[in-house]
């Protein structure tokens, strides 16, 4: 059995890709809160220097890399940043992501090549580098992949594809690395839809903007999620109860194929035609990636996750419904007492 040597979040160097925006970002800064020196990576340098700016500006420590994760040579430069600004790398999270909807029939090959090439091939090499990093002296290591990477939806099938593939990799690679005894925990968390800006810079093919489908969670959520992963090793945790129901899926697939058919075209979908020259960045950062949340769903995003929260204290759980038995129990005596 491997040991683990995971440090405290204000202890530790973590590098966060795609922390330009939504879930990386607020990441980081939670993290960069609770004391932990960050890296932040993806394509747009003005977005990473205001959040560098404003961490540092509340007394924290971060550095930036603009990198584009396709490209191996910008992926090495993070890791090297971060030795270079901090001397080594405790946690690495994959995060960067690029989204499109359309039919996987309709949509134009080198878009969805390129999609697997983000969201599929920069965890590739981003895991590859952080080993570089971790494999002797300990870490962690979190994929962030979707509750889509258990069940496809229509619409974005190759989004899905890339989420499943993710899983798979990231569960080979832990096994790999566990038989070897290499000290590096792997962990793959599964967001639900999180209300970040990473909608509204979508590539679309359906004629209107897109939306995630509710029930839509806060980024927080996520952000809290992926950094117990870098406290406390886990092997796989969803960040929003909905991604848990949506793995559900698979015990009755057929079922689920024709509600997916009834709701989720419409679902997906608002009533905003898509103007033609729309900023998408499948294939390079839009002007303003967006900061941390999106404007579809403002103010009515749920805060809270039982389900998550369930998965992470699991022994808070226990002693709860062991409590409550108690009481019960003890309510049920006092009855029989009085009878």
């Amino acid at each position: 059995m491997v040991k683990y040597r995971l440090l405290p979040a204000n202890e530790q160097v973590i590098v966060i890709t795609g922390a330009s925006s939504g879930i990386g970002l607020v990441t980081a800064k939670r993290a960069a809160h609770r004391g932990a020196r960050v890296v932040l990576a993806a394509r747009n340098e003005s977005d990473l220097r205001t959040a560098c700016d404003d961490i540092r500006r509340d007394g924290g420590r971060a550095a930036y890399v603009v990198a584009d994760v396709t490209n191996p040579d910008d992926v090495k430069r993070i890791g090297e940043t971060a030795i270079a600004e901090f001397g080594r790398i405790d946690t690495w999270v994959n995060n960067a992501a690029v989204s499109m909807y359309g039919k996987t029939h309709e949509l134009p090959i080198e878009d969805m090549r390129r999609q697997m090439d983000v969201n599929f091939w920069g965890h590739v090499y981003g895991s590859r580098e952080a080993l570089r990093h971790l494999r002797e002296r300990g870490g962690a290591l979190v994929n962030v992949a979707s509750g889509l990477a258990d069940r496809a939806v229509p619409l974005q099938g190759i989004y899905c594809a890339a989420k499943h593939a993710i899983k798979a990799f990231t569960d080979a690679m832990r096994m790999e690395l566990e038989e070897e005894g290499i000290p590096v925990s792997v962990s793959l968390v599964k967001p639900a839809s999180i209300d970040t800006p990473f909608f509204e810079k979508a590539k679309t093919y359906i004629g209107v903007e897109p939306q995630p489908v509710p029930p839509v969670y806060a980024p927080e959520i996520a952000a809290d999620v992926i950094l117990r992963c870098a406290e406390k090793p886990t092997r796989e945790v969803f960040a929003g109860g909905a991604a848990e129901l949506i793995a559900l899926a698979r015990l009755a697939p057929r079922i689920a194929d024709l509600y997916m058919e009834k709701m989720l075209f419409k679902q997906q979908r608002t009533s905003v035609p898509a103007s033609p020259d729309r900023p998408a960045n499948l294939y390079a950062p839009v002007a303003h990636d967006g900061g941390e949340r999106g404007h579809t769903w403002k103010g009515r995003t749920k805060g809270t996750s039982a389900l998550t929260f369930a998965q992470l204290h699991p022994l808070a759980v226990v002693g709860a419904v062991a409590g409550l038995v108690t009481f019960l129990g003890l309510a049920t005596l006092r009855g029989y007492a009085r009878s």
